[in-house]
């Protein structure tokens, strides 16, 4: 059977190192290639002409494309800062034209009102919220460490929790003397978040880890809010007109 393209193309030397593969009026050749040396390349037959396609067109078609990706990834960052310095210039512009008295309004002492308030909403809430919260999950925790028959284990770690919040609030006093004199008892909320955030995952600790961890932190919270509720009932300071 002959073959379907001029044999005057190939010799008889280049066919007998391979045999083409016709698939749909198309020839795949696989190198060594006479003349293309390591260098794959299809032979397509349109109209009993054949044509070279080697791959190294390709490949500079995707350097070209990635070159093409990075100048506009430039462009983009540099054009997203033209916008920056554009805003902030309207916004110098629009502080320079706005009239005296919006210049002159204690901004700064507003924002921290408005922060303390914020402060004062979270405190409020958190403080009607955190007994009936701490009462049912040490109520569920206890529940657990009785089906499991761990109950008389309980203690222990509640104990230890207690001697760890006094070493706690001791600590942060010595560090930070001012907190004594402080309104709100910043390092007490401190040490309630923190503990917080470690009895909360309590079910999905380990099997010692849901015994013995929830009830540790337990005995830092109780000692925290004691704490917090003698913060609270202490007397405050009345200073003396004309005391420095």
């Amino acid at each position: 059977m002959s073959l379907p393209y001029p044999s005057h193309l190939l010799s008889a030397t280049a066919s007998s190192r391979f045999q083409p593969l016709i698939l749909n009026n198309t020839v795949s050749i696989e190198p060594p290639f006479l003349g293309f040396k390591g260098t794959p390349c299809f032979v397509e037959k349109h109209n009993c002409c054949l044509s070279v396609k080697p791959f190294g067109v390709s490949q500079k078609r995707v350097t070209k494309i990635s070159c093409s990706m990075n100048m506009s990834a430039q462009q983009s960052d540099d054009h997203g800062k033209m916008k920056l310095n554009q805003l902030i210039d309207k916004a110098r512009k629009l502080w320079d034209s706005s009239p005296e008295p919006v210049k002159i309004f204690p901004w700064n002492k507003a924002l921290d009102n408005l922060i303390q308030l914020i402060l004062d909403l979270i405190l409020f809430v958190v403080k009607y919220l955190a007994v009936p919260v701490f009462a049912v999950t040490s109520l569920s925790e206890m529940s657990y460490c009785a089906h499991e028959r761990k109950l008389v284990l309980v203690p222990l770690p509640v104990l230890f929790g207690v001697a760890v919040a006094g070493i706690l609030k001791v600590t942060a006093l010595e560090l930070s003397p001012h907190l004594k004199d402080a309104e709100v008892p910043w390092h007490l909320i401190a040490i309630a978040i923190f503990f917080t955030l470690i009895k909360l995952p309590g079910p999905y600790y380990p099997y010692w880890g849901r015994i013995i961890i929830p009830h540790f932190a337990n005995g830092v919270l109780l000692r925290t809010l004691w704490f917090a509720i003698l913060w609270y009932r202490r007397p405050k300071a009345v200073k003396m007109p004309g005391s420095s």
